[in-house]
């Protein structure tokens, strides 16, 4: 096995445990929640097959899912997320990039402002798609946007900050 696995492997479950026993208590001005987990599946390299980013961020959304009881709103929005990272990632990183086909997304490898757009990107979808799902309606939709706004702003602000640490 590749030592490469492993490392995501347990930096995905700090990243597990780290929301399920912090930040799933932190709720600012009542509509932000930082969502932390959704850093695993931004990580994954240029040419990974798609079935197991999908079926990675499947797995990551359901144990997310268990220590939040929210029935299948992380799993669908991870899955989603996890179908479209490969697509979103191309829109920043060219083929043509001379660091080759295993090109890991991080800001030393496709420099900060592509990072940080990728990451809102990402994101923001990921947010739109979870909060949608749990509100399950329009009816309150300033609290729906707060919710989106809010709860993307802060994520992306621990993702780049995370980021940042790991990649010095």
């Amino acid at each position: 096995m590749n030592i490469e696995f492993f490392k995501n492997t347990l930096f995905t479950i700090g990243l597990l445990l780290l929301q399920a026993l912090v930040f799933n208590q932190v709720h600012l001005f009542g509509c932000a929640t930082p969502l932390i987990y959704i850093y695993a599946a931004l990580l994954f390299p240029r040419d990974f097959p798609r079935w197991a980013i999908i079926t990675y961020c499947f797995v990551v959304g359901l144990v997310i899912d268990m220590f939040n009881n929210t029935p299948g709103l992380a799993a669908g929005s991870m899955t989603l997320l996890g179908m479209l990272q490969p697509m979103l990632l191309s829109l920043f990183v060219h083929r043509d990039n001379p660091n080759g086909a295993d090109l890991h997304p991080s800001v030393s490898s496709i420099g900060f402002s592509k990072f940080v757009n990728y990451t809102t990107l990402c994101v923001f979808i990921y947010c739109t798609v979870f909060f949608t799902l749990e509100a399950f309606s329009f009816f309150n939709m300033l609290q729906l946007v707060l919710n989106v706004v809010g709860s993307s702003v802060i994520t992306i602000l621990l993702i780049v900050v995370v980021e940042t640490l790991r990649d010095s």
